[in-house]
């Protein structure tokens, strides 16, 4: 693996702060993700894990600095310019976020009919290829409702890659999840990250799907609101002199409760 100056960096994410209402969650948030790697976002309840992840697809507008997307600033963009950012990236949401009123393969073939101009037969057969590339070809007209909720992630990632973007975000992949079916998730997304070479930004706080997936992790704390560690997963485990960063990897309380 290259090292970190050699390699293409995808997104940016520059001096950002974010608030709400007045009240600051991040400051001097300063980031950058490699092409290729799988990306944890790590941290405590409150630190702000998700409000990062929402700030870099552009659903939240920073109070201050700049988060580029293969080098275009997604905090500024506008227009047309702000749609071909966006199509950089999918995005899967903690809940899944299908929509319960459509089929699994009406809800992977939304955005290409929404953002092609594919005729219907195109877009019916390139969502069944997504479906079938996360397992689930043969459960594509069923309704959400009749879908497990490892199912419906896979359903969400697929319907994420639909456009077949560079990037993948994935909040709590794990979140309501069995071990055995986070298991199965966390090699899904090792098997797209290796095959398509596919970006992942993943937030989560589950350490078995950290030490699985992750290439490097940084790690937010609330009080600090910002990046308190950064690195691979066994760096941080085995070196880290931080103990909020102790605390987390080996699940100690803090001595602060």
């Amino acid at each position: 693996m290259a090292s970190g100056s050699e390699r293409e960096v995808i997104i940016r994410v520059m001096d950002l702060k974010a608030a709400y209402d007045g009240q600051v969650i991040l400051d001097h948030i300063n980031l950058e993700v490699y092409a290729g790697e799988v990306l944890a976002i790590l941290g405590g309840s409150g630190s702000g894990k998700s409000t990062l992840l929402k700030h870099m697809i552009g659903l939240y507008k920073p109070a201050a600095g700049k988060i580029l997307i293969d080098g275009e600033d997604i905090t500024a963009a506008s227009g047309a310019t702000r749609l071909k950012i966006l199509r950089k990236f999918g995005v899967m949401y903690q809940s899944g976020a299908l929509f319960g009123s459509m089929t699994l393969l009406e809800n992977v073939a939304l955005p290409l009919e929404e953002f092609t101009d594919l005729p219907p037969e195109a877009i019916r057969l390139i969502a069944l290829m997504k479906l079938e590339r996360v397992g689930l070809s043969g459960v594509a007209e069923r309704m959400p409702s009749e879908l497990s909720g490892g199912m419906q992630k896979r359903g969400a990632i697929a319907r994420a890659m639909a456009l077949d973007p560079r990037m993948l975000f994935l909040d709590e992949l794990s979140a309501g999840l069995d071990p055995v079916t986070s298991a199965e998730l966390d090699q899904l997304v090792l098997s797209l990250a290796h095959s398509l070479k596919i970006t992942f930004i993943v937030v989560t706080h589950e350490l078995p799907s950290i030490f699985t997936i992750a290439d490097r992790v940084i790690m937010l704390d609330k009080q600090e609101k910002g990046i308190i560690a950064i690195g691979s997963p066994q760096e941080l485990r085995d070196h880290s002199d931080d103990p909020r960063v102790h605390q987390f990897f080996f699940r100690q309380a803090s001595s602060e409760n």
